[in-house]
Protein backbone atom coordinates (compact mmCIF):
# COMPACT_ATOMS: atom_id res chain seq x y z
CA UNK A 1 0.00 0.00 0.00
CA UNK A 2 1.41 3.34 -1.33
CA UNK A 3 1.78 6.41 1.06
CA UNK A 4 1.71 9.99 0.33
CA UNK A 5 2.01 13.30 2.35
CA UNK A 6 -0.28 16.19 1.41
CA UNK A 7 1.97 19.39 1.91
CA UNK A 8 0.04 22.87 2.59
CA UNK A 9 2.88 25.77 1.45
CA UNK A 10 0.84 28.50 2.84
CA UNK A 11 2.80 31.55 1.62
CA UNK A 12 2.63 35.62 2.02
CA UNK A 13 1.29 35.70 -1.30
CA UNK A 14 -0.50 32.29 -2.25
CA UNK A 15 -1.46 28.68 -0.58
CA UNK A 16 0.07 25.74 -2.37
CA UNK A 17 -1.00 21.91 -1.86
CA UNK A 18 1.83 19.91 -2.82
CA UNK A 19 1.81 15.83 -2.89
CA UNK A 20 4.78 13.88 -2.23
CA UNK A 21 5.53 10.56 -1.76
CA UNK A 22 7.63 8.81 1.03
CA UNK A 23 10.48 8.91 -1.33
CA UNK A 24 9.98 12.58 -1.07
CA UNK A 25 9.41 12.84 -5.04
CA UNK A 26 6.89 15.82 -5.78
CA UNK A 27 3.91 14.33 -7.60
CA UNK A 28 2.00 17.15 -8.08
CA UNK A 29 0.78 20.98 -7.36
CA UNK A 30 -1.86 23.42 -6.74
CA UNK A 31 -1.58 27.21 -6.39
CA UNK A 32 -4.54 29.52 -4.78
CA UNK A 33 -3.39 33.48 -5.20
CA UNK A 34 -4.90 35.38 -2.24
CA UNK A 35 -5.86 39.18 -1.85
CA UNK A 36 -3.56 41.61 -0.23
CA UNK A 37 -4.62 44.47 1.89
CA UNK A 38 -3.41 47.63 2.18
CA UNK A 39 -5.95 49.69 4.42
CA UNK A 40 -3.08 52.49 5.61
CA UNK A 41 0.23 53.55 5.04
CA UNK A 42 2.58 50.51 6.04
CA UNK A 43 0.18 48.18 7.06
CA UNK A 44 -0.84 44.66 5.43
CA UNK A 45 -3.27 42.35 6.21
CA UNK A 46 -4.51 38.99 5.14
CA UNK A 47 -8.15 37.58 5.05
CA UNK A 48 -7.89 34.55 7.62
CA UNK A 49 -10.91 32.86 6.54
CA UNK A 50 -9.78 33.32 2.69
CA UNK A 51 -6.76 31.97 3.62
CA UNK A 52 -8.12 28.93 4.97
CA UNK A 53 -10.65 27.99 2.05
CA UNK A 54 -8.18 28.40 -0.33
CA UNK A 55 -6.01 25.53 1.71
CA UNK A 56 -8.72 23.19 1.61
CA UNK A 57 -9.86 23.71 -2.17
CA UNK A 58 -6.27 23.74 -3.00
CA UNK A 59 -6.06 20.51 -1.51
CA UNK A 60 -8.90 18.93 -3.38
CA UNK A 61 -7.88 20.64 -6.66
CA UNK A 62 -4.35 18.35 -6.33
CA UNK A 63 -6.52 15.60 -5.12
CA UNK A 64 -8.86 15.84 -8.06
CA UNK A 65 -5.61 16.12 -10.30
CA UNK A 66 -3.45 13.41 -9.80
CA UNK A 67 -3.72 9.75 -10.02
CA UNK A 68 -2.99 7.47 -6.76
CA UNK A 69 -3.43 3.85 -6.30
CA UNK A 70 -7.34 2.98 -4.97
CA UNK A 71 -6.12 2.00 -1.25
CA UNK A 72 -3.57 4.76 -0.67
CA UNK A 73 -2.61 5.72 2.75
CA UNK A 74 -2.37 10.10 3.33
CA UNK A 75 -1.24 12.36 6.03
CA UNK A 76 -0.76 16.15 5.91
CA UNK A 77 2.29 17.76 6.45
CA UNK A 78 2.01 22.27 7.07
CA UNK A 79 4.41 24.59 6.07
CA UNK A 80 3.63 28.62 6.34
CA UNK A 81 4.27 32.15 6.53
CA UNK A 82 5.89 33.10 10.01
CA UNK A 83 5.23 36.19 12.09
CA UNK A 84 1.85 36.23 10.74
CA UNK A 85 -0.76 36.63 13.28
CA UNK A 86 -4.54 36.03 13.56
CA UNK A 87 -6.38 36.24 17.00
CA UNK A 88 -10.40 34.58 16.81
CA UNK A 89 -13.02 34.08 18.68
CA UNK A 90 -12.73 30.39 20.15
CA UNK A 91 -16.65 30.33 20.49
CA UNK A 92 -17.58 31.44 17.36
CA UNK A 93 -14.59 30.03 15.14
CA UNK A 94 -14.30 33.84 13.65
CA UNK A 95 -11.11 36.42 13.14
CA UNK A 96 -11.73 39.25 15.70
CA UNK A 97 -9.85 41.27 12.62
CA UNK A 98 -8.21 40.31 9.57
CA UNK A 99 -4.71 38.93 10.32
CA UNK A 100 -1.63 41.21 10.78
CA UNK A 101 0.84 40.27 8.21
CA UNK A 102 4.72 39.86 8.74
CA UNK A 103 5.42 43.17 6.90
CA UNK A 104 2.76 45.49 8.56
CA UNK A 105 4.24 48.14 10.66
CA UNK A 106 1.18 48.97 12.38
CA UNK A 107 3.33 47.98 15.90
CA UNK A 108 5.66 50.02 15.24
CA UNK A 109 4.94 52.42 18.30
CA UNK A 110 4.42 49.50 20.30
CA UNK A 111 7.97 48.40 19.86
CA UNK A 112 9.35 52.22 20.38
CA UNK A 113 8.17 51.88 23.79
CA UNK A 114 9.45 48.83 24.70
CA UNK A 115 12.53 49.84 23.39
CA UNK A 116 12.76 52.81 25.08
CA UNK A 117 11.88 51.51 28.70
CA UNK A 118 14.65 49.52 28.27
CA UNK A 119 13.52 46.03 27.22
CA UNK A 120 15.52 45.06 24.24
CA UNK A 121 18.04 42.65 26.24
CA UNK A 122 15.07 40.76 28.36
CA UNK A 123 13.42 40.36 24.65
CA UNK A 124 17.37 39.30 23.04
CA UNK A 125 18.26 37.13 25.87
CA UNK A 126 14.72 35.09 26.22
CA UNK A 127 13.51 34.85 22.74
CA UNK A 128 16.41 35.52 20.30
CA UNK A 129 14.54 38.21 18.65
CA UNK A 130 14.87 41.92 18.53
CA UNK A 131 12.15 44.19 19.34
CA UNK A 132 10.09 45.11 16.06
CA UNK A 133 6.97 44.96 14.30
CA UNK A 134 8.15 42.04 12.57
CA UNK A 135 7.62 39.98 14.53
CA UNK A 136 3.68 38.81 15.70
CA UNK A 137 3.56 39.82 19.31
CA UNK A 138 2.96 43.88 18.47
CA UNK A 139 0.54 42.81 16.12
CA UNK A 140 -1.52 40.74 19.00
CA UNK A 141 -1.21 43.69 21.40
CA UNK A 142 -2.70 45.92 18.38
CA UNK A 143 -5.81 43.88 17.72
CA UNK A 144 -6.25 43.93 21.88
CA UNK A 145 -5.74 47.60 22.17
CA UNK A 146 -7.73 48.56 19.14
CA UNK A 147 -10.67 46.25 18.14
CA UNK A 148 -13.52 46.54 19.74
CA UNK A 149 -14.52 44.27 22.86
CA UNK A 150 -11.43 42.19 22.08
CA UNK A 151 -9.26 42.66 24.87
CA UNK A 152 -12.09 42.38 27.33
CA UNK A 153 -12.84 38.78 25.22
CA UNK A 154 -9.16 37.71 25.74
CA UNK A 155 -9.46 38.89 29.56
CA UNK A 156 -12.66 36.50 29.68
CA UNK A 157 -10.69 33.67 28.28
CA UNK A 158 -12.56 33.45 24.63
CA UNK A 159 -9.77 34.96 22.44
CA UNK A 160 -6.86 32.26 20.52
CA UNK A 161 -4.29 33.36 18.62
CA UNK A 162 -2.06 31.62 16.84
CA UNK A 163 0.16 32.26 13.00
CA UNK A 164 -1.05 30.77 9.94
CA UNK A 165 0.09 27.06 11.44
CA UNK A 166 -2.07 27.26 14.57
CA UNK A 167 -5.42 29.11 12.46
CA UNK A 168 -4.72 26.59 10.02
CA UNK A 169 -4.69 23.36 12.20
CA UNK A 170 -7.25 24.94 14.72
CA UNK A 171 -9.78 25.13 11.78
CA UNK A 172 -9.17 21.61 10.53
CA UNK A 173 -9.77 19.87 13.44
CA UNK A 174 -12.85 21.96 13.60
CA UNK A 175 -11.30 23.55 16.86
CA UNK A 176 -10.09 20.72 18.80
CA UNK A 177 -6.55 21.45 18.64
CA UNK A 178 -5.02 24.85 19.08
CA UNK A 179 -0.76 24.66 18.93
CA UNK A 180 2.05 25.68 16.87
CA UNK A 181 5.41 24.06 16.71
CA UNK A 182 8.61 25.48 18.18
CA UNK A 183 10.38 27.44 14.71
CA UNK A 184 7.09 29.36 14.29
CA UNK A 185 7.07 30.05 18.02
CA UNK A 186 10.36 31.17 18.14
CA UNK A 187 9.32 34.03 15.78
CA UNK A 188 6.63 35.55 17.86
CA UNK A 189 8.50 37.39 20.77
CA UNK A 190 6.62 35.80 23.00
CA UNK A 191 8.18 32.28 23.48
CA UNK A 192 11.12 31.66 25.42
CA UNK A 193 13.67 29.53 23.24
CA UNK A 194 15.63 28.42 26.02
CA UNK A 195 12.24 26.70 28.31
CA UNK A 196 10.72 25.99 25.08
CA UNK A 197 7.99 27.48 26.43
CA UNK A 198 5.58 31.08 26.09
CA UNK A 199 7.43 33.15 28.50
CA UNK A 200 5.20 35.25 31.27
CA UNK A 201 7.22 37.95 31.24
CA UNK A 202 7.48 38.79 28.19
CA UNK A 203 3.38 38.11 27.60
CA UNK A 204 3.25 40.61 30.09
CA UNK A 205 5.22 43.04 28.87
CA UNK A 206 2.97 42.98 25.61
CA UNK A 207 -0.19 42.33 27.87
CA UNK A 208 -1.08 38.81 25.69
CA UNK A 209 -2.99 37.01 28.12
CA UNK A 210 -1.83 33.26 28.18
CA UNK A 211 -4.99 32.00 28.07
CA UNK A 212 -4.86 33.32 24.12
CA UNK A 213 -1.50 30.75 23.28
CA UNK A 214 -1.60 27.72 21.52
CA UNK A 215 0.34 24.51 22.50
CA UNK A 216 4.18 24.71 21.48
CA UNK A 217 5.16 21.26 19.87
CA UNK A 218 8.58 19.94 18.71
CA UNK A 219 8.19 20.16 14.61
CA UNK A 220 8.02 16.50 14.16
CA UNK A 221 4.64 16.24 16.28
CA UNK A 222 1.32 14.44 15.19
CA UNK A 223 -0.51 18.09 15.38
CA UNK A 224 -3.78 16.64 14.97
CA UNK A 225 -6.44 14.64 13.05
CA UNK A 226 -8.70 16.03 9.61
CA UNK A 227 -10.97 15.17 7.17
CA UNK A 228 -10.41 18.52 5.24
CA UNK A 229 -13.84 19.18 5.16
CA UNK A 230 -14.98 15.55 4.21
CA UNK A 231 -12.12 14.91 1.64
CA UNK A 232 -10.62 12.07 3.54
CA UNK A 233 -13.87 10.75 5.74
CA UNK A 234 -12.47 8.74 7.75
CA UNK A 235 -9.69 11.18 8.30
CA UNK A 236 -5.51 11.36 8.07
CA UNK A 237 -3.06 12.54 10.43
CA UNK A 238 -1.70 15.86 10.28
CA UNK A 239 2.17 15.56 10.99
CA UNK A 240 5.11 17.99 10.52
CA UNK A 241 4.83 21.62 10.91
CA UNK A 242 7.05 24.58 10.60
CA UNK A 243 8.00 28.01 9.30
CA UNK A 244 8.35 28.08 5.62
CA UNK A 245 12.62 29.19 6.33
CA UNK A 246 12.83 26.49 8.78
CA UNK A 247 11.52 24.08 5.84
CA UNK A 248 13.97 25.26 3.73
CA UNK A 249 16.93 24.30 6.05
CA UNK A 250 15.32 21.05 6.93
CA UNK A 251 14.07 20.42 2.98
CA UNK A 252 18.29 21.14 2.56
CA UNK A 253 18.54 18.24 4.89
CA UNK A 254 20.84 20.61 7.09
CA UNK A 255 20.81 18.52 10.30
CA UNK A 256 24.20 19.33 11.26
CA UNK A 257 26.09 21.87 13.16
CA UNK A 258 27.94 23.95 10.85
CA UNK A 259 25.84 23.30 7.46
CA UNK A 260 23.96 26.23 6.42
CA UNK A 261 21.49 27.18 3.29
CA UNK A 262 21.61 30.25 1.44
CA UNK A 263 18.06 31.21 -0.84
CA UNK A 264 19.59 33.97 -3.49
CA UNK A 265 16.83 35.87 -4.73
CA UNK A 266 15.95 39.53 -5.18
CA UNK A 267 17.91 39.55 -1.65
CA UNK A 268 19.30 36.52 -0.04
CA UNK A 269 18.54 34.29 3.25
CA UNK A 270 21.52 32.83 5.33
CA UNK A 271 20.45 30.59 7.82
CA UNK A 272 23.33 28.30 9.53
CA UNK A 273 22.71 25.28 11.99
CA UNK A 274 24.49 26.43 15.02
CA UNK A 275 23.62 23.25 16.93
CA UNK A 276 22.20 22.47 20.30
CA UNK A 277 22.94 25.46 22.45
CA UNK A 278 20.72 28.57 21.79
CA UNK A 279 24.00 30.94 20.94
CA UNK A 280 23.19 34.63 21.17
CA UNK A 281 23.30 36.11 18.02
CA UNK A 282 25.83 38.88 16.89
CA UNK A 283 24.66 41.96 16.55
CA UNK A 284 21.87 42.51 13.84
CA UNK A 285 20.72 39.09 13.69
CA UNK A 286 18.47 36.53 15.14
CA UNK A 287 18.75 33.38 17.10
CA UNK A 288 15.25 31.54 16.71
CA UNK A 289 14.76 27.47 16.49
CA UNK A 290 16.41 26.06 13.53
CA UNK A 291 14.00 23.16 13.60
CA UNK A 292 13.17 20.07 17.07
CA UNK A 293 13.00 16.45 15.77
CA UNK A 294 13.60 13.32 17.21
CA UNK A 295 14.07 14.61 20.62
CA UNK A 296 16.31 17.52 19.56
CA UNK A 297 16.22 20.98 19.29
CA UNK A 298 18.49 22.92 16.87
CA UNK A 299 19.24 26.22 16.93
CA UNK A 300 20.07 28.43 13.63
CA UNK A 301 21.30 32.34 13.06
CA UNK A 302 19.34 33.65 10.50
CA UNK A 303 19.89 36.99 8.39
CA UNK A 304 19.05 38.52 5.20
CA UNK A 305 20.74 40.53 2.47
CA UNK A 306 18.99 43.36 0.62
CA UNK A 307 20.48 43.13 -3.14
CA UNK A 308 21.61 40.13 -4.32
CA UNK A 309 19.99 39.36 -7.63
CA UNK A 310 18.51 42.95 -7.72
CA UNK A 311 21.95 44.27 -8.45
CA UNK A 312 22.11 42.17 -11.11
CA UNK A 313 18.32 43.76 -12.19
CA UNK A 314 19.57 47.21 -11.79
CA UNK A 315 22.73 46.33 -14.20
CA UNK A 316 20.19 45.36 -16.86
CA UNK A 317 16.97 47.72 -16.21
CA UNK A 318 18.63 50.98 -15.20
CA UNK A 319 22.24 50.65 -16.58
CA UNK A 320 21.54 48.86 -19.18
CA UNK A 321 25.04 46.88 -19.65
CA UNK A 322 22.95 44.22 -20.70
CA UNK A 323 19.99 42.58 -22.11
CA UNK A 324 19.88 39.79 -19.21
CA UNK A 325 21.19 38.53 -16.12
CA UNK A 326 21.94 35.69 -17.82
CA UNK A 327 24.68 37.25 -20.24
CA UNK A 328 26.59 38.27 -16.51
CA UNK A 329 28.46 34.44 -16.36
CA UNK A 330 30.25 35.04 -20.15
CA UNK A 331 31.33 38.29 -19.02
CA UNK A 332 32.69 37.68 -15.94
CA UNK A 333 34.74 34.57 -17.50
CA UNK A 334 36.02 37.15 -20.27
CA UNK A 335 37.73 38.90 -17.68
CA UNK A 336 41.02 37.38 -15.05
CA UNK A 337 40.02 39.66 -12.38
CA UNK A 338 38.00 42.89 -11.84
CA UNK A 339 41.12 44.97 -12.20
CA UNK A 340 40.57 46.40 -8.73
CA UNK A 341 37.11 47.27 -9.17
CA UNK A 342 34.26 46.73 -6.36
CA UNK A 343 30.93 47.15 -6.33
CA UNK A 344 29.00 47.66 -2.96
CA UNK A 345 25.12 47.13 -3.47
CA UNK A 346 24.15 49.50 -0.91
CA UNK A 347 20.81 49.91 -2.98
CA UNK A 348 18.89 50.21 0.51
CA UNK A 349 21.73 50.79 2.81
CA UNK A 350 23.96 48.53 4.50
CA UNK A 351 22.04 45.43 6.36
CA UNK A 352 23.17 42.80 8.21
CA UNK A 353 26.43 42.68 9.58
CA UNK A 354 26.55 46.55 9.09
CA UNK A 355 22.98 48.26 9.73
CA UNK A 356 23.65 52.05 7.84
CA UNK A 357 20.88 53.04 6.35
CA UNK A 358 22.50 55.68 4.73
CA UNK A 359 25.30 54.71 2.91
CA UNK A 360 25.13 54.49 -0.66
CA UNK A 361 25.99 52.08 -3.13
CA UNK A 362 29.29 52.69 -5.25
CA UNK A 363 31.71 51.00 -7.53
CA UNK A 364 35.08 51.76 -6.11
CA UNK A 365 38.47 51.64 -8.07
CA UNK A 366 37.94 52.37 -11.44
CA UNK A 367 40.54 53.44 -13.94
CA UNK A 368 40.27 54.33 -17.56
CA UNK A 369 40.93 50.50 -18.77
CA UNK A 370 37.97 49.70 -16.63
CA UNK A 371 35.55 47.60 -18.84
CA UNK A 372 32.16 46.53 -18.80
CA UNK A 373 33.12 42.98 -18.13
CA UNK A 374 34.75 44.18 -14.85
CA UNK A 375 32.22 46.02 -13.77
CA UNK A 376 29.71 42.92 -14.19
CA UNK A 377 32.55 40.65 -12.36
CA UNK A 378 32.54 43.16 -9.72
CA UNK A 379 28.51 42.82 -9.12
CA UNK A 380 28.57 39.35 -9.46
CA UNK A 381 31.34 39.07 -6.73
CA UNK A 382 29.50 41.51 -4.38
CA UNK A 383 27.21 38.84 -4.02
CA UNK A 384 29.49 35.99 -2.46
CA UNK A 385 31.54 39.31 -0.56
CA UNK A 386 28.00 39.65 1.08
CA UNK A 387 27.36 36.02 2.23
CA UNK A 388 30.68 35.74 3.37
CA UNK A 389 30.11 39.09 5.73
CA UNK A 390 27.03 36.97 7.30
CA UNK A 391 28.50 33.51 7.40
CA UNK A 392 31.57 34.44 8.95
CA UNK A 393 29.58 36.20 11.42
CA UNK A 394 27.61 33.16 12.10
CA UNK A 395 29.91 30.41 12.14
CA UNK A 396 32.45 32.76 14.33
CA UNK A 397 30.15 33.46 17.35
CA UNK A 398 28.60 30.35 17.21
CA UNK A 399 32.09 28.57 17.35
CA UNK A 400 31.50 26.48 14.10
CA UNK A 401 33.25 25.63 11.20
CA UNK A 402 30.67 25.91 8.24
CA UNK A 403 31.02 22.54 6.81
CA UNK A 404 28.75 23.03 3.51
CA UNK A 405 26.04 25.45 2.43
CA UNK A 406 23.64 24.37 0.38
CA UNK A 407 22.17 26.72 -1.89
CA UNK A 408 19.17 27.24 -4.04
CA UNK A 409 17.31 30.11 -6.48
CA UNK A 410 17.56 31.21 -9.39
CA UNK A 411 21.01 32.98 -9.46
CA UNK A 412 22.81 29.40 -8.21
CA UNK A 413 22.74 28.51 -11.92
CA UNK A 414 25.66 30.68 -12.43
CA UNK A 415 28.86 28.58 -12.54
CA UNK A 416 31.20 31.57 -11.88
CA UNK A 417 28.96 32.58 -9.02
CA UNK A 418 29.19 30.02 -7.24
CA UNK A 419 32.70 28.98 -7.65
CA UNK A 420 33.93 32.23 -6.32
CA UNK A 421 31.07 31.82 -3.78
CA UNK A 422 32.78 28.23 -2.47
CA UNK A 423 36.44 29.97 -2.66
CA UNK A 424 35.38 32.99 -1.18
CA UNK A 425 33.71 30.83 1.99
CA UNK A 426 36.63 28.77 1.40
CA UNK A 427 34.21 25.54 1.86
CA UNK A 428 31.75 23.61 -0.51
CA UNK A 429 28.73 24.67 -1.82
CA UNK A 430 25.97 22.38 -2.50
CA UNK A 431 23.20 23.12 -5.51
CA UNK A 432 20.42 22.15 -5.03
CA UNK A 433 17.61 21.07 -7.92
CA UNK A 434 15.46 20.78 -4.97
CA UNK A 435 11.82 22.16 -5.56
CA UNK A 436 9.92 23.47 -3.10
CA UNK A 437 12.42 23.24 -0.29
CA UNK A 438 9.89 24.59 2.46
CA UNK A 439 7.50 21.81 1.61
CA UNK A 440 10.01 19.34 1.43
CA UNK A 441 11.25 20.47 4.97
CA UNK A 442 7.39 19.72 6.46
CA UNK A 443 7.24 16.16 4.62
CA UNK A 444 11.07 15.25 6.08
CA UNK A 445 9.34 16.36 10.18
CA UNK A 446 5.72 14.33 8.86
CA UNK A 447 8.00 11.49 7.77
CA UNK A 448 9.87 11.76 11.07
CA UNK A 449 6.59 11.89 13.37
CA UNK A 450 4.88 8.91 11.99
CA UNK A 451 8.20 6.75 12.06
CA UNK A 452 8.43 6.53 7.99
CA UNK A 453 11.84 7.58 9.22
CA UNK A 454 13.98 6.28 12.41
CA UNK A 455 16.63 9.00 12.23
CA UNK A 456 18.17 12.28 10.18
CA UNK A 457 20.79 10.30 8.94
CA UNK A 458 18.41 7.86 7.96
CA UNK A 459 16.52 10.88 5.92
CA UNK A 460 19.74 12.95 4.59
CA UNK A 461 20.39 9.66 2.55
CA UNK A 462 17.18 11.00 0.40
CA UNK A 463 18.97 14.03 -0.56
CA UNK A 464 19.17 13.27 -4.43
CA UNK A 465 21.49 16.40 -5.26
CA UNK A 466 25.08 16.48 -5.01
CA UNK A 467 26.35 19.38 -7.19
CA UNK A 468 28.77 20.14 -5.13
CA UNK A 469 31.42 23.16 -5.80
CA UNK A 470 34.99 22.98 -4.21
CA UNK A 471 37.16 25.76 -3.18
CA UNK A 472 40.68 26.30 -5.47
CA UNK A 473 41.66 29.55 -4.15
CA UNK A 474 44.65 29.59 -2.28
CA UNK A 475 44.22 31.84 1.03
CA UNK A 476 46.34 34.35 0.40
CA UNK A 477 44.35 35.27 -2.90
CA UNK A 478 41.43 35.44 -0.71
CA UNK A 479 42.42 37.07 1.95
CA UNK A 480 43.52 40.23 -0.25
CA UNK A 481 40.03 39.89 -2.29
CA UNK A 482 38.11 39.81 0.91
CA UNK A 483 40.62 42.81 1.96
CA UNK A 484 39.84 44.90 -0.67
CA UNK A 485 35.79 44.19 -0.55
CA UNK A 486 36.15 45.59 3.44
CA UNK A 487 38.05 48.70 2.26
CA UNK A 488 35.47 49.55 -0.04
CA UNK A 489 32.63 48.47 2.23
CA UNK A 490 34.80 51.43 4.11
CA UNK A 491 33.75 53.74 1.70
CA UNK A 492 29.89 53.92 2.03
CA UNK A 493 30.13 53.13 5.94
CA UNK A 494 30.31 56.58 6.96
CA UNK A 495 28.54 57.32 10.18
Amino acid sequence: MKSYIIAIDQSTSATKAILFDEQCHLCGRVNIDHKQYYPKAGWVEHDAEEIYANAVEAVKRLMAAVETEADARFSLAITNQRETVVVWNAQTGKPVSKAVVWQCQRGADICRELKEAGHEKTFLKKSGLLIDPYFSASGVKWILDHVEGAREAAERGELRMGTMDTWLVWKLTNGACHVTDYTNASRTLLFNIHTLDWDDELLGLFTVPRSMMPQAMPCDSIFGRTTIEGLFPEGIEIAGMLGDSHGALAGQMCFEAGMGKATYGTGSSVMVNIGEEAVAAPEGLVTSVGFAAKGKVFYAFEGNIHCTGATLRWLTDQLQLIASPAETEALATSVESTNGVYLVPAFAGLGAPWWNSEAKAIIAGMTLSTTKAHVVRAALEAIPYQIKDLVDLMTGQAGVALKELRVDGGPTKNGFLMQFQADMLGATINRADIEEASALGAVVMNGLARGVWATLDEVAQLRTSDNRILPTMAEEKRATLYGGWLEAVKLVNRK
